[in-house]
């Protein structure tokens, strides 16, 4: 609950923070009345000690000149950003490299250490794939920097391994059966390489788990685009060339509730996946 402020207070509060603004933004008391539409006796008057509140009118036409909020000037928030300045600095984007090769991603898991981590990937989880499988994905289009990405997925591992935070991932169920089949984004991978990382998969689940939980949702009934939620500190949703991270308090939690949906209505729970993998062996000839 919000502290009542007494309207003394409240005048003293607008004083010292109207002066702080104009000193900021270097308007001074000419500049402000002359912009604001006011006399400039009129602003004089708000700077001096024990000045009453100006009418509704005169704050907001202030708050306007100096580029702040009107809810700041009147001790009604703590953010002396305008609305849609806020909103902005809520949300960010970021480039997103083709591979894994990303310190930004490393430096956001860094952060939120400690705190679980919920993720829908864009395909098979990077930290769980087979090197034979990264070689695939990545060769022709990085050649070199395929290597890389194998760096970067074992760091992942190794960080998963080593950090204290749980980490649940929610992926479609077509995602993993298209690869078992060799379908879709997924034509052209050997046989015997699916097969392995249907098998590295489930070796690596046993080791991880409850660290690690996956669950798989029927995207027919679902939809979900690639998200990662770093506990309540950010939420970053992946768009391809970009991603596109938010650290507002509402945003994250809306997108925590999205993901914990996935995972309530999911048709294969955490303990289900060893068995759903050993039963999509047949499909990549394992």
């Amino acid at each position: 609950m919000q502290r009542i402020i007494d309207k003394r207070d409240r005048s003293d509060l607008f004083r010292t923070r109207l002066a702080a603004a104009m000193s900021e933004s270097g308007v001074n008391q000419s500049q402000l009345a002359r912009e604001a539409g006011v006399d400039r006796s009129t602003v004089s008057q708000l700077l001096k000690d024990g000045a009453r509140l100006p009418n509704a009118h005169v704050a907001a036409q202030c708050a306007t000149v100096l580029g702040v909020s009107t809810d700041w000037l009147l001790g009604l928030s703590n953010h002396p950003e305008q609305a849609v300045d806020f909103a902005a600095l809520a949300m960010t984007m970021t480039e997103a490299p083709r591979a894994l090769v990303d310190e930004q991603i490393f430096a956001w898991h860094r952060e939120a250490e400690g705190y679980k981590i919920r993720h829908v990937p864009a395909n098979l989880p990077d930290m769980l794939k087979t090197t034979e499988f990264l070689r695939w994905e990545y060769g022709a289009a990085l050649g070199r920097t395929a290597e890389q990405a194998i760096g970067a997925s074992l760091d992942r591992l190794n960080w998963m391994r080593s950090a204290q935070s749980d980490y649940e991932i929610a992926l479609p169920l077509h995602e993993i059966r298209a690869f078992a089949a060799g379908e879709g984004y997924y034509a052209g991978v050997p046989r015997q390489i699916r097969a392995g990382q249907l098998e590295h998969m489930a070796r690596l689940y046993d080791q991880l788990y409850p660290s690690l939980r996956v669950f798989l949702f029927d995207s027919r009934r679902l939809y979900s685009a690639p998200i990662t939620v770093f506990g309540p500190l950010l939420a970053v949703i992946y768009i391809g060339s970009n991603y596109l991270v938010f650290r507002d308090t509402e945003r994250v939690r809306t997108l925590t509730r999205h993901f914990d949906k996935l995972v309530r209505e999911a048709d294969i729970a955490d303990r289900a996946l060893p068995g759903h993998l050993s039963d999509l062996k047949w499909l990549a000839g394992g």
